[in-house]
């Protein structure tokens, strides 16, 4: 009985924070005076409505807590989640491979899996950083705006292709985390942090502010699209045209389907990448780094190259991502590259678990892909969109995948829970 007293006096409490917060966006409303002047009308059903709907979910997440009597073992179910994602894995693959030739499938799906790999790239990108090295990196976008304006102005000033530009963008970023990367050794945590999101801002004040080179916050037009071999992919389908000399007639969806691949190719290179360096020494390092910097320092190994190497190919495929969103927009200017953007591909990490790469990509397809498919919805789709990640958190607290796999081990690799590590501290 005390338990249930505590239950409910925890839940009265969430109820006032609920008050305080809803009260001024549900409770009150601006309504048109008879003499033309706004007026404040008041809601009190609909501010009752949301507050007691706090307070039951409340109620019920401390109940569903203290009963959780038949809990499934972390372990076992840690070798469930792994054996499941043998499966999970090559299905998405495949799913992902034949989703351009689905007869009849509408040219707006293809582009929106366009976004979506993007995204997914980003996010195997600061995986590196994040889940591999445990370097939390708030600035990752400077990285996506390093290769998204380095093609830019390469095209337009040089008049270079994106095929040409497309290693240079990764080159550049790359030598970017670098940059970044020597003021930074020494601090880790929340100090690491608040460097990184500094210099996030200082390359997108620099790029709005630099007009002469970059545009300002005009930006640059006309950026180049990929070609197929020399063919374009325009819709005239004159000669050196994709349609003229396939003799088909021409279609927007063609080039979208060709930047689709062009994606979902760079996208399993930062994977196939990954993985290969997760079973080398450097990326063992990385994992050491990761689980006690203290420990990684004791074994001689050298934290300054360790660091940089995963800020720089981190940063690598960012610039990558960059030089494609470049390529598929035609157009770039700061505003695409804020902070929002680090705090998306960042909540893409976390959610999907940090360090699983197939985690990552189910939480992309989550973070990117629900909120576009409820665009109906209008503004309900993001309270949908955050009560699911509310729910996902509690359920899920350490990611969709939270399990992790020693990439070295004798005999034969036992997988690892997260609930094996307090929550926050690593």
């Amino acid at each position: 009985m005390k338990h249930l007293a505590d239950n409910i006096k925890d839940s009265l409490i969430v109820g006032g924070v609920a008050f305080l917060l809803f009260g001024p966006f549900l409770g009150l409303q601006l309504t048109n005076g008879t003499s033309g002047n706004l007026g404040l009308a008041t809601r009190p059903m609909l501010l009752a409505i949301a507050v007691g709907l706090s307070i039951v979910a409340r109620f019920l997440l401390l109940l569903w807590q203290d009963h959780r009597t038949t809990r499934v073992p972390a372990v076992k179910l840690a070798a469930a989640v792994a054996k499941s994602g043998k499966y999970v894995a090559p299905a998405l693959l495949i799913v992902t491979i034949t989703l351009p030739l689905i007869p009849g499938i509408d040219n707006s799906y293809i582009d929106l899996g366009v976004l979506i790999m993007t995204y997914v790239m980003l996010g195997w990108g600061l995986n590196i950083v994040v889940g591999l090295a445990g370097l939390l990196d708030l600035g990752y976008v400077a990285f996506y705006a390093v290769g998204a304006y380095s093609f830019a102005l390469l095209s337009h000033y040089f008049n270079f292709t994106f095929w040409e530009c497309l290693p240079l963008c990764g080159i550049l970023a790359a030598a970017w985390g670098i940059f970044l990367g020597f003021p930074v050794l020494r601090l880790r945590g929340d100090y690491l942090a608040i460097v990184t999101l500094a210099f996030g801002e200082i390359i997108r004040l620099v790029i709005t502010n630099w007009v002469s080179l970059t545009g300002g916050p005009n930006g640059i037009y006309d950026i180049p699209h990929p070609t197929l071999f020399g063919l374009t992919f325009d819709m005239s389908g004159g000669p050196g045209t994709v349609s003229n000399f396939f003799h088909v007639d021409p279609d927007p969806s063609q080039r979208t389907t060709f930047l689709y691949y062009i994606i979902l190719a760079l996208a399993l290179l930062t994977n196939w990448v990954t993985l290969r360096l997760r079973r080398q020494p450097l990326g063992r390092a990385w994992e050491a780094l990761r689980e006690d910097e203290i420990a990684c320092r004791s074994l001689g190994i050298n934290l300054r190259n360790t660091k940089l190497t995963a800020f720089a190919i981190g940063a690598m495929f960012g610039g990558f991502a960059g030089c494609f969103f470049a390529t598929r927009q035609a157009f770039i200017s700061p505003d695409s590259f804020t902070f929002i953007e680090s705090a998306t591909v960042l909540a893409i990490v976390v959610l999907g678990g940090a360090g699983s790469q197939l985690g990552v990509a189910l939480a992309a397809v989550v973070m990117i892909g629900v909120p576009a498919l409820l665009q109906d919805l209008q503004i309900y789709r993001m309270l949908i969109f955050g009560i699911a990640l509310v729910t996902i958190m509690v359920v899920r607290p350490r990611g969709f995948i939270s399990t992790r796999t020693p990439s070295v081990s004798l005999g034969k690799a036992k997988i690892i829970s997260s609930d094996m590590i307090s929550e926050g501290h690593g």
